[in-house]
């Protein structure tokens, strides 16, 4: 079937993915769960639609609108407004060209969506730019992505906030505040999430779909829209939300690269930190092409772990994903990769954990983080006690590892790391528990 057909053929379903056949690393689902969709693990660029082709939207996504194509080639997404914040700056200015204006009238229009504290959500707030250029805006484009349902606040302070898209569907994001004047907004890249790692409760969804680039970079602005004067300024971003970020890498980079640059939102790209199970291809594009802070989530020390807690380590193996860390680190100066480690008690939490963990990570510039899984409903997995996680440090430590020990937050609202999201009747299967962890999980069933 041409990929033409196959896609006239799709665009009635709720998700858009290319025609690969299923990896066989992932568990497949019911033939009737027709929402969920498997990991193409591929480096090529594709498109993605943000919304199936019953979404009531009328607007343009630039979700492959590379810098050097022009603006005719735009795909229509059912009406004739383009999101202005699927665009890089670049991307950004053409079009404003495109409709008679000169590229002045561009930037001051990106300073006034990512700048100045105006974080411009309609037209209304673009006070200062030529009359005739905001009709046009007003005729042509659209400024929001996001809908916003509802902000639910911890105990702690940290804000879960709920979106809704255009297709009916939610996506989550957290934001951190930190009393040494460092808030974080932790942003989601996906609906759902297809890795199925089996501590993870958004990986109970299976992926919904992929978020676009303006879906992405709405989270941040929102975040410091409505809620900078609460929190204080917002200074870190973590692709740490719902989905793999690698799987979307395309419109990561692109919301990354949005995110830090100089004229708009202004994070330090090292304060922009994207988070990935271990994707190896996309990772070593990502090292190319992004000067954003990496996060690889461990969590194992063996194989036979990993392949059980984390499915993608059945096609991406230990050696083979901290081998391209130590040869892609060598030639980046100054960068350290950031390793995280949910820590499960009985599993992956004990001194000989430790002395491996040290081993796996020589000669790679890193930190490691020691998180404390989080539960959540249809878990089996139980915390690791906080004497032991000291004592897992103390070791780390003493092998000449940086490590620090991350607490849960948010996590009587469900948005402490790997509670988001709310999977359906439906969910993606849990895998095999290993012959010598059945008594740890029998345990805690």
């Amino acid at each position: 079937m041409s990929m033409r057909s196959w896609m006239m053929r799709r665009m009635g379903m709720a998700i858009l993915v290319p025609p690969n056949p299923i990896p066989s690393i992932i568990p497949t689902f019911p033939r009737s769960f027709t929402t969920l969709t498997t990991p193409f693990l591929t480096t090529s660029r594709r498109l993605t639609l943000s919304a199936p082709s019953s979404s009531s939207s009328s607007h343009y996504h630039f979700s492959d609108f590379g810098e050097g194509d022009c603006v005719a080639n735009a795909i229509p997404w059912n009406g004739s407004k383009v999101l202005l914040k699927g665009m890089t700056y670049t991307q950004l200015q053409k079009w404003v060209q495109s409709h008679g204006y000169r590229p002045g009238q561009a930037m001051m229009l990106w300073k006034r969506m990512y700048g100045n504290d105006i974080w411009a959500f309609h037209t209304d707030e673009l006070e200062g730019l030529n009359k005739d250029f905001k009709k046009m805006l007003s005729e042509k484009a659209e400024f929001r992505a996001l809908s916003l349902k509802e902000i639910r606040t911890a105990a702690d302070g940290t804000r879960k906030i709920l979106f809704a898209l255009d297709d009916g569907m939610v996506v989550e994001t957290v934001v951190i505040p930190c009393d040494r004047g460092r808030t974080t907004v932790c942003v989601s890249s996906q609906v759902g999430c297809a890795m199925n790692c089996q501590f993870c409760y958004t990986g109970r969804m299976g992926l919904r779909r992929h978020l676009t680039a303006a879906e992405i970079v709405e989270q941040a602005v929102f975040a410091r829209r409505m809620l900078t004067s609460e929190v204080g300024s917002i200074t870190n971003v973590v692709f740490m939300g719902m989905g793999e970020p690698l799987h979307n890498i395309d419109n990561v980079i692109k919301a990354a690269d949005i995110m830090v640059d100089e004229q708009g939102l202004q994070f330090s790209p090292r304060k922009v930190t994207i988070s990935t199970s271990g994707l190896v291809p996309q990772l070593r594009r990502f090292l190319h092409e992004s000067k954003c802070a990496l996060a690889v989530s461990l969590n194992a020390t063996t194989d036979e772990v990993r392949n059980w807690i984390m499915p993608i380590n059945r096609k991406y193996k230990l050696d083979l994903l901290l081998g391209t860390l130590r040869e892609e680190l060598c030639s980046k100066r100054n960068y350290k990769v950031l390793f995280e480690y949910v820590m499960l008690e009985g599993i992956n939490d004990s001194d000989d954990d430790a002395k491996r963990l040290i081993e796996l990570v020589k000669g790679i510039p890193c930190k490691i983080n020691l998180i404390s899984f989080n539960p959540h409903s249809g878990s089996f997995f139980r915390p690791t006690k906080e004497e032991r996680m000291i004592e897992f440090r103390n070791t780390l430590a003493g092998g000449g590892c940086t490590v620090f020990l991350r607490l849960s937050r948010g996590d009587d609202q469900m948005a402490a790391c790997g509670q988001l999201g709310k999977p359906g009747t439906i969910q993606a299967p849990l895998l095999r528990v290993p012959q010598q962890f059945q008594m740890a999980i029998g345990n805690s069933a």
